[in-house]
Order: C-alpha cells, then sequence, then structure tokens
C-alpha cells in the first residue's frame, strides 16, 4: 500500500480513507483492525450510528461531523472486507446507492410530475416493491 498516499490530504477524501483502511488491514497495519470481521464490526457499526444520532439531536454540527466520519470508517472497514473477499467494492456500492436514487425519484431525475407529498410516497413504495420483487 502506498503509505504517501494516506498523509496527502490533496487526495479525494473517499479515496484516502480506502488508502488508510487497506493500511490498517495490510501486513505492516494494525492487529485490530487486522482481525476484524463483518461480524465483529456490526458492534461498533451499531455503536457508531447512536453516537451520530445523539449529535444530530444535540445540532452540534462539529460532533455531527466527526460521528460521521466514524461511521464512514465502520463503513470503510466493512466493505474493504467484501472487497477483499471479492464479494463486492465500495465503488459496487456507492454506484448501486446512487443507481437505487435515480429510480427512486423519478419526479427529479426523470420528469414524472407528483401533485403531493403522498404521490411521492406512494412511487417510492411502489418502486421499492418492484425492487424486491426483482431480487
Amino acid at each position: 500500500m502506498n503509505r504517501h498516499l494516506c498523509k496527502e490530504s490533496n487526495v479525494a477524501p473517499f479515496q484516502r480513507l480506502s488508502f488508510i483502511v487497506k493500511t490498517l488491514r495490510g501486513s505492516h497495519g494494525c492487529p485490530w483492525d487486522q482481525k476484524q470481521t463483518v461480524k465483529t464490526l456490526k458492534k461498533y457499526l451499531l455503536e457508531e450510528a447512536a453516537e451520530l444520532a445523539e449529535a444530530m439531536e444535540s445540532g452540534d454540527a462539529g460532533h455531527v461531523c466527526e460521528e460521521t466520519g466514524d461511521l464512514y470508517f465502520i463503513l470503510a472497514l466493512v466493505t474493504t472486507i467484501f472487497e477483499e473477499q471479492r464479494e463486492f467494492s465500495a465503488d459496487d456500492a456507492l454506484n448501486g446507492i446512487c443507481e437505487k436514487m435515480i429510480r427512486r425519484h423519478p419526479h427529479v431525475f426523470a420528469g414524472k410530475k407528483f401533485c403531493s407529498e403522498d404521490d411521492l410516497r406512494i412511487q417510492w413504495e411502489r418502486i421499492k416493491a418492484e425492487e424486491k420483487g426483482e431480487k
């Protein structure tokens, strides 16, 4: 892993985080990060999500920013583990959510017209049900 990229603040943030996580999990990395599995990370994911929710409740933007970063770190660990297992990549997950949000917002991305928020909710649920039927 190219360790200098971990310290470069001009590298795109997601790419930088990915380099850091891969370095931590690499052969000369951190023993704690190396031994983590998806199952062991579940506890930390839930803790960090709860801490982010508390920060959001407080309205303190700095605290929300910090906790958001902590959650990104756990998610980066999870996706890196799946990348190592050749199951999916962070790009797969990010492209998947991009496509899902575009599909679920035809009123924004496909020029569909809706009269009310209720119409939007009904459309969202219909699209979601169609997606589940495809899986």
